[in-house]
Formats: C-alpha cells, structure tokens, sequence
C-alpha cells in the first residue's frame, strides 16, 4: 500500500506537470482548443446576448471557438463558485460582475469561493439600469409609484436577481428610503424578471433596460426613470433618476471578465487584448448601445484598480441600506 505521504508526493508531481504542460502550450500559442466561458446569469439576458455575440466574432480571429456556459441565480454565486474552483489550464474564463467581485462578500457570510480566488481579466461595460413597473400598477412616475407603495407597504412584489443582488440592494434601499415592506421575488436573470413584469407577477424592478426594451414594446411594462446622467437615446422621454428624484442612489452595475487564479498571465492578457479591440470597434460599440450598456473596456491592471473602487462603493450603499451579512444557504 502507498503511504499517504507518497501519495501527496504523486499528487504535487502531477499538478506540477500540468501547469508546466499548461505554460508550455500558452507560450506555443493560445488558444489551442475551445475557451469555455462561465457566465452567471440565465440565457437571453442582455450579458449573455452580449457575450454570445462577442463570442461569435472572436472566434476567426481566436482561432477557436467560445462556449458559453450558464449558470444563473443566487446572486452570481453559482456562477463565480464553478469559475474558482475550475482549473487554470488556460481555456477556462468567466463573467464577472458587481455582485460576484464586490458585493458578495460582504453580504453573505461563508461563501462558497473566494472573489480573490478569481484572477481579474478586464472590464467590459456599465449596464444603463432602469426602474421598471408592470402597467397593471397603474403609475406613470416614480412619485405615484412612492405613493402607491406607501399607501400598500407590505402589498407589492418586485424582482430581484437573488439576496445581495443589486435590484435586490436598490429594493432595500427603496424600502428604507421609503419605510416600506415591498417583497423581493428572485429570478435568474433580467429576461425572466421582464416576463414576471408583464404577467403581473412582479409590481416593481431595477434592471438593466437592455433586458425590457420588448417587455415595454407590449406596452405591459413601463420605466419610471433610468440611472444615466443624461437620458437615454434608446428611451428619451423617460427621465433620469434625479429628475425622478432619486438620485442618491449610489449602485451602479458593471460587467467584466475573470479567470481561475493561477491562469497564466500570457492567456488574461491575450483574452482581455481580444475582448478590448472588439468593445472598441465603432460597430460593435453601435451593438452595444442598442442592448443600452455603456461600452467601457480595460486591461487586467486597470480593472484590478477599478475593483478597488467598485468595492467602496459596495460598502457605502449597503451601510445606506442598512444591511447586514447573512449566512449563504445555497440557491
């Protein structure tokens, strides 16, 4: 029988192989078989309509081929979880986002990963959010949706991505701001919020608008206000948040890209060149706007220092929302 120690001996040997082997194939040329890209949030959503489109115009100049895999809910935890604790051999990445890399770890107690056990790759967008009600609420201003929410605390649904998602941090927010009791409804992404909208299922909502722009075509959803500082072209007459007079909010939403930590250096740097000169193309940029996200791409270093920032204004916003860290249960 091996002794345990022989054993552990095999084992490094082994993993020492492997990231040799994994080093030697990136210095050879990367990539050299398909990249398989984690996302955490549902298909058809706007990150994953994004993200596939992307995927699709990489590929001839990769030379392989993006596979996106979802895996929604629970705030992204699902999602950053299978990310860290994949294996860095290279051709594994993932999306990352406001909650998985900032928000997370301070509103949940033991999580499952690490946000630090995913190596940053860049920044990609800012999502232009939107607060959302179902027509059959019948308000038409975020003053009337005040009133109506006060005047029936406890009796309205809203829709959120999960405990510490930020549509659920903007309905803590709404709630203490407004002394109200509107119940949070989780979903696994922004598409299936929108139909919860539009079968009444839900009242209320904060999501990116990329994700209800068919949903207010029916004429079942209405906005009330979106988070940009000027309006947006894509819906001009409804008003930004501080002419809807909530401005103080402080959330803003963001999408990048990340990677198992120990990946090497020579593929984050590749995928995140790739990804950048795509987010800066002027045809790509006119995709993007019409899917209402900002196009705001970086390279590991910058967004290492955007993070950095990102995560004090995590802190401020759930200081201002009066919230405190609750222990993850699973999805």
């Amino acid at each position: 029988m091996r002794s345990p120690i022989r054993l552990a001996a095999a084992s490094l040997v082994a993993v020492s192989a492997l990231a040799a082997g994994t080093l030697a194939a990136t210095a050879q040329g990367w990539p050299q078989k398909p990249i398989r890209m984690i996302v955490p949030i549902a298909a058809g959503s706007v990150t994953d309509v994004i993200l596939r489109a992307a995927a699709n115009e990489l590929q001839p100049k990769l030379g392989q081929p993006i596979i996106i895999e979802n895996k929604g809910g629970a705030a992204g935890i699902l999602g950053a979880t299978a990310c860290a604790q994949s294996a860095p051999d290279a051709h594994t990445f993932c999306a990352v986002y406001h909650n998985t890399m900032s928000y997370n770890p301070l509103l949940f107690a033991k999580l499952p990963y690490n946000p630090d056990d995913i190596a940053p790759v860049g920044r990609l967008f800012f999502l232009i959010e939107g607060v959302f009600v179902s027509s059959d609420l019948g308000v038409a201003t975020v003053a009337e949706l005040k009133d109506k929410i006060q005047a029936r605390p406890a009796a309205l649904n809203y829709a959120t991505l999960g405990e510490g998602s930020l549509p659920d941090l903007f309905l803590r927010w709404m709630n203490n701001q407004w002394n109200a009791k509107v119940q949070g409804i989780p979903y696994k992404g922004g598409g299936p919020a929108a139909q919860a909208l539009m079968a009444n299922e839900a009242q209320i909502t904060r999501f990116g608008v990329g994700n209800f722009l068919a949903a207010l075509q029916s004429g079942k959803v209405k906005a009330l206000a979106v988070s940009s500082t000027t309006r947006s072209p894509l819906l001009p007459d409804v008003p930004t948040a501080a002419e809807a007079g909530i401005g103080g909010y402080p959330g803003i939403g963001w999408w990048g890209l990340g990677a198992p930590k120990g990946t090497p250096p020579e593929a984050i740097e590749r995928l995140a060149a790739a990804f950048k000169t795509l987010f800066e193309e002027p045809k790509f940029k006119a995709f993007l706007d019409q899917q209402a996200v900002m196009s705001a791409p970086t390279g590991p270093k910058d967004f290492v220092a955007f993070l950095a920032e990102d995560r004090k204004a995590a802190e401020l916003l759930i200081r201002i929302a009066d919230t405190k860290p609750a222990e993850y249960k699973g999805d």
